[in-house]
């Protein structure tokens, strides 16, 4: 095994999960498995190249990246490893230093996950690591709401009413509905706040109408290009309002 490669408790606890993190920082390497060995047996590598050669040996439970590596960048990495016949349904996560709307994008279109901001928290970390492997609901926590938005595709703009969101996307009641994978530029306030959401969008699935009057026709959006404004902003409206957990809030890895 190379030297760049680290293994955490896989003795003292040889049937847990296996997290493999790659960056190509050292620290965030050691905090990465710091905070991660509770949960799982961690595997780290210092470049994609060796992330890639190590997830294919070790066939990891989850696969955790920085985008912005020389190289074998993590976006690349997660397009690889989403294509890989043994690898394709590992789940990947993502974590972007820049918070520019164009990495972010780049980071869900190679299929990740889930895209993290960096500095990243280490209950943030805890909390996605635990749902990509099962130890809670996989999906992102969704709050309900009722909350107009604006669509547009093309030169065509059009109302919906968004249903429930998450920091990775929303479900949309519309009259009008486009199917996967079409795009869509979306805009909406964030409930309680001044805050406003405005993001390109990919259309994931659609919901038919129904002769039921409650279930409108509408659709689920990943959301594609968030700036880090946007974006942090809705994780902490999506945080608060989520259920609760216990605060751990200190260290955090940049």
């Amino acid at each position: 095994m190379s030297a760049g490669l680290a293994i955490r408790g896989e003795a003292r606890l040889p049937a847990r999960r296996t997290i493999l993190v790659i960056d190509d920082a050292p620290l965030l390497r050691e905090l990465g498995s710091l905070f991660l060995g509770r949960i799982g047996r961690v595997l780290t590598a210092a470049s994609g190249e060796e992330g890639l050669a190590v997830a294919r040996l070790e066939q990891p439970d989850l696969i955790m990246a920085d985008v912005g590596m020389p190289g074998l960048d993590g976006a690349a990495l997660c397009r690889a490893i989403k294509q890989d016949p043994l690898l394709g349904c590992t789940p990947v996560v993502l974590w972007i230093a820049s918070g520019e709307p164009a990495e972010r994008e780049r980071a869900v279109r190679a299929g990740a996950d889930d895209v993290l901001l960096k500095p990243i928290d280490r209950v943030t970390l805890l909390d996605t690591a635990r749902r990509m492997l099962a130890e809670a609901p996989r999906g992102l926590p969704r709050i309900v709401l009722a909350q107009p938005v604006q669509i547009r595709m093309d030169d065509t703009t059009w109302n919906g009413l968004a249903r429930n969101l998450s920091r990775g996307g929303v479900f949309v009641e519309s009259n009008r509905v486009v199917d996967p994978p079409a795009e869509v530029a979306i805009a909406m306030r964030l409930p309680e706040t001044p805050a406003w959401l405005a993001s390109t969008a990919q259309v994931i699935w659609t919901r038919p109408s129904a002769p039921h009057p409650r279930h409108r026709a509408g659709m689920g959006l990943r959301f594609l290009a968030l700036d880090r404004r946007t974006a942090r902003a809705l994780s902490d409206w999506v945080e608060e309002r989520a259920p609760s957990r216990t605060p751990l809030r200190s260290e955090g890895m940049r």
